[in-house]
């Protein structure tokens, strides 16, 4: 059963906490001895690259969950960072911590994180839509004239970005991305980006869900150049998910990823009551629970068990 509390930030006794828009992270030893990171998942909700000023409880249970399914099946065709879930094999915690920490928590391999947002993209939608109707083209990819907002296109692309600490994320053509980190590494990922999306997307249109994008962060071991997975992977945080029974071209999609909530406060932007920038206002009940519900019916179809 999941907390009817949004768990907002941790403060645990271990080193080197960095803080992301849901992410909370810490350094630890991993039970080989060998360095690693501890990545929890809080409840926060960021859109427009905010974070709002409540968030959505257990939706960091889910996107862990929904990671780890997404890591194992995949497990023998990627290599991953995750390690393992169980927090009591961190020193040093209470059981309180151990609570807290259970089912939103992964310990994972510490690696050098490549600094280019991998996306693969099968339909026109987000970013992309914005880039095809002022150029054409989506990061340097010519598509067909007379695609509308939620078009299938005629086959997947990959379009990196820059990774951006803060603020947005840029969209760059693939040869700006190859220039940064090398040629060799950027077809590497790119090919692995496009072949985890054809079959993730597959998979889940067996159930029902239109994959429409995702993104991809890999990480180096140290001296090492096969890429590795890192963060997150399928979730509703890092995809669109689309039910395909609704699935309607010309139009912004119904979705069970955080659009809801970006619909709700273009709302608000549209009537003046907020400017896109920090502090996020507060979401109201029926957008946390029809959020939270969205959420937790993708788990449900992707995994096929429910939390």
């Amino acid at each position: 059963m999941m907390s009817s509390t949004a768990l907002m930030t941790t403060d645990l006794p271990l080193p080197n906490r960095r803080q992301g828009k849901v992410r909370d992270l810490y350094d630890i030893e991993l039970p080989d001895g060998s360095p690693g990171v501890l990545i929890v998942a809080t409840d926060r909700i960021s859109a427009f690259d905010v974070v709002m000023s409540n968030g959505v409880p257990g939706k960091g249970v889910l996107l862990t969950q929904i990671s780890c399914f997404w890591f194992e099946h995949f497990a023998h065709r990627v290599t991953h960072h995750l390690v393992s879930t169980d927090p009591a094999l961190i020193p040093g915690l209470s059981p309180a911590h151990q609570s807290m920490l259970t089912g939103r928590s992964m310990l994972c391999r510490k690696l050098d994180v490549v600094p280019i947002e991998c996306v693969a993209r099968g339909y026109l939608a987000g970013s992309g839509w914005k880039d095809y109707q002022s150029t054409g083209s989506v990061c340097g990819v010519a598509l067909p004239p007379g695609l509308r907002n939620g078009d299938e296109l005629p086959e997947p692309i990959f379009t990196p970005a820059t990774k951006a600490v803060t603020g947005h994320d840029e969209n760059i053509p693939f040869a700006e991305a190859a220039a940064r980190v090398g040629e060799g590494l950027m077809t590497r990922l790119r090919d692995l980006t496009l072949q985890l999306y054809g079959l993730a997307r597959t998979f889940a249109a067996e159930r029902g869900i239109l994959l429409a994008d995702t993104k991809f962060e890999f990480g180096l071991a140290p001296g090492a150049d096969k890429p590795v997975l890192v963060d997150e992977i399928f979730t509703p945080d890092s995809s669109r998910f689309w039910p395909a029974d609704s699935w309607r071209p010309g139009a912004e999609q119904p979705s069970f990823d955080k659009q809801y909530v970006r619909n709700y406060l273009e709302q608000l932007v549209a009537a003046g009551k907020w400017d896109k920038t920090a502090p996020g206002p507060a979401l109201p009940d029926e957008v946390i629970k029809s959020t939270l519900a969205r959420y937790q019916e993708a788990h449900d179809r992707l995994t096929g068990v429910p939390i």
